[in-house]
């Protein structure tokens, strides 16, 4: 079993940046592809971006690339998201996720992935 939770949302104006990070533990992660999803209301839990195992390789959804930037630290079971020139659209509640199958590839649809975290919401005013 691994458990995920999440930190660092909260409500910030266009424009600001917001870091936030993701906390395993249950379990050694440190093996295993890990991401970002967000579920706007009223709407699909959408791939965010993801990471290998090591970080070697990283992907970006569109509405991330240039903006976003994932990372992790396997030795402190941790995973961040820093959030860039953040925009109204912009806003949802923001899920990790681990891959128990994936190591080297960076899987995008959200049942492939096996534990996430309760999420915790980033609200971006206009």
């Amino acid at each position: 079993q691994v458990y995920l939770v999440e930190s660092g949302g909260g409500l910030v104006q266009a424009g600001d940046s917001l870091r936030l990070s993701c906390a395993a533990s249950g379990r050694p992660v440190g093996g295993y592809t890990m991401a970002w999803f967000r579920r706007a209301p009223g709407k699909e839990r959408e791939f965010v971006a993801g990471i290998t195992w090591n970080g070697g390789q990283t992907n970006y959804a569109d509405a991330a690339k240039g903006r976003f930037i994932i990372s992790r630290d396997n030795t402190k079971s941790m995973i961040y998201l820093q959030m860039n020139s953040l925009k109204p659209e912009d806003t949802a509640m923001y899920f990790c996720a681990l891959s128990w199958q994936a190591i080297v590839t960076i899987p995008i649809m959200p049942n492939e992935y096996d534990y996430w975290g309760p999420g915790t919401q980033v609200t971006v005013s206009s």
